[in-house]
């Protein structure tokens, strides 16, 4: 199992927002290539698939910056579906737009049609749960996964956007997570 650390396509959409992502920078970034590494054991890619994981993997937390928000998950998927209509690829604004939706869904996502769905969700919850949901992941990978790219405060981050999010919503602090 080998531990990708340089996606080309990952640091050519990321390199676009780095300025907007600001000290999140490094973080987020560290966050996408951890997803990634994850996706990649679950799922044998054809290149097509690939590339799809790296644009769902890229957009699927964005949408925090514009806004400050933790409610985050509408504005990522505007984002990534202008991204995909300027590469001309809107033939995976359904199949994307559905990666970033329901990454924090917490039961098994059951869809035939777009099995990358299912593998960017457990792909994140690998890395949000640092391991503890491992979905038959070997833990020594993981722990690889964790050691080469550090979280350097990002769960700290948005767990700050949560609670400012409690401040203003406190029936629903965390609109990103779906059942």
């Amino acid at each position: 199992m080998c531990i990708e650390t340089h996606i080309p396509l990952l640091e050519s959409i990321l390199g676009e927002w780095k300025s907007a992502i600001g000290s999140q920078y490094e973080p987020y970034r560290n966050h996408v290539y951890r997803v990634l590494n994850f996706c990649f054991i679950f799922h044998n890619c054809q290149e097509d698939d690939r590339e799809k994981l790296i644009i769902a993997g890229c957009f699927h937390d964005l949408g925090i910056w514009p806004d400050d928000t933790v409610d985050y998950l509408p504005p990522s998927i505007e984002l990534a579906q202008t991204y995909l209509k300027n590469q001309g690829k809107e033939s995976w604004s359904t199949e994307i737009s559905l990666m970033i939706d329901l990454h924090h869904k917490f039961t098994r996502v059951r869809n035939c049609e777009y099995p990358l769905v299912e593998v960017f969700r457990k792909g994140d919850w690998v890395d949000v749960s640092q391991g503890w949901r491992s979905f038959g992941l070997p833990r020594i990978y993981i722990k690889e996964v964790l050691k080469t790219f550090p979280n350097l405060g990002f769960h700290q981050n948005l767990l700050r956007l949560t609670k400012e999010e409690f401040k203003h919503n406190p029936l629903n602090p965390l609109p990103m997570m779906k059942w």
